[in-house]
């Protein structure tokens, strides 16, 4: 099997050595040019026809996103982003998400070396990643967390529990919606939530996503839709109308109080490898919720959230999951399918009216 051939793109000269090392240690990557700049990263794309761009935000001349933009108009390709996690960072990097690009890592801190090893894993395994991706699925889409630990499971977060019979006086016909998505979930929750009705059910949305970058795309997403989107808050009642995204280093569970319910943050440890899990907030949902959750998983790398799902089907859920081909990597919607625990696959554009027809 070739190579996956890949163009770093930074104008620190240090920055693109130290990259340059990482990916080249891996035996299924080799860097095969660098660039200082957006202009000269143009005459390497034209010339070495790489597989994967790592693209430095900032940059002089011509900063990252604006040479996104037209790269994803002329040449489509697999792009990944190399970003401060601060929350000017956050937004910038948000916007060339929605222009295409297919994940972003944060800058190489040089200085901390006891790290490294962590981040080498994380840039390898996006990289690889985004060789693999849709990226036609990624442009055609859009709208006019390391692994290096042991692979824990949910009971370390939530031990599981058969649910019980909820008393007649406490039952209620309120839904929720949970929704689990990783690698292109920006994008997809985006799209979802801003054509959604304002009298759309709650909804609780764990996506893959650092903490720095958690609080500013539920801000960036309220703005574009009827619902009221936030960043989950510890105790927060789940209302209609309204959306709940996990942050970025929290779990988001969902607690039944009486008839009500609320959202629970939890600061245990990372559970398939992710924090904020997935697997742990379908659990949640469906011991709390039952037949009274709609699942949906949407686009992902991994498997992260699939045995959650299951249990929510066994509990009486409704779930469904994003196609393969409208999806950029299908690995976490493809695992649910794969163990039985959605019952169908929904194109993206297709999802937010399947959707309300559940309810």
């Amino acid at each position: 099997m070739s190579k996956i051939q890949v163009l770093v793109v930074d104008d620190s000269a240090l920055v693109r050595k130290l990259l340059s090392e990482i990916l080249n240690s891996d035996p299924d990557i080799e860097v095969v040019g660098t660039a200082i700049d957006p202009y000269q990263a143009r005459e390497k794309i034209k010339k070495l026809k790489p597989d994967v761009l790592t693209l430095d935000v900032e940059m002089p001349r011509m900063d990252g996103v604006t040479f996104l933009k037209n790269l994803m108009r002329l040449h489509p390709m697999a792009v990944v982003m190399v970003s401060t996690l601060t929350e000017q960072g956050a937004g910038v990097t948000l916007e060339a998400l929605e222009l295409g690009a297919v994940d972003f890592v944060a800058k190489p801190k040089i200085d901390l070396s006891a790290t490294m090893g962590d981040y080498a894993e994380e840039i390898i395994e996006k990289v690889k990643t985004a060789a693999a991706v849709n990226v036609h699925a990624l442009v055609r889409e859009k709208p006019a967390a390391t692994e290096v630990s042991e692979k824990l499971t949910a009971d370390a977060v939530l031990a599981k529990q058969t649910p019980g019979a909820i008393p007649s006086h406490l039952k209620t016909t309120d839904k929720i919606i949970a929704i689990g998505s990783s690698t292109g979930g920006t994008e997809a929750i985006k799209d979802i939530l801003r054509t959604l009705p304002a009298h759309s059910p709650g909804i609780v949305i764990t996506q893959h996503i650092p903490a720095a970058f958690s609080g500013p795309f539920a801000e960036r997403i309220n703005g574009l839709s009827a619902l009221e989107v936030c960043e989950a808050q510890d105790g927060q009642q789940i209302l209609p109308g309204h959306a709940y995204i996990a942050p970025g280093d929290k779990h988001l569970m969902v607690e039944r109080s009486g008839a009500r319910f609320h959202c629970k943050l939890n600061d245990g440890p990372a559970v398939s490898r992710h924090k904020p899990s997935v697997d742990v907030l379908f659990r949640s949902v469906a011991q709390s919720l039952g037949s009274n959750a709609i699942g949906l998983m949407l686009t992902g790398m991994g498997d992260d959230g699939a045995k959650g799902m299951l249990e929510m089907k066994e509990a009486g859920s409704f779930n469904f999951v994003q196609d393969e081909k409208s999806s950029v990597v299908w690995g976490m919607p493809g695992q649910a399918v794969k163990i039985g625990a959605a019952e169908l696959q929904v194109p993206l554009n297709k999802i937010a009216d399947k959707l309300m027809s559940l309810i």
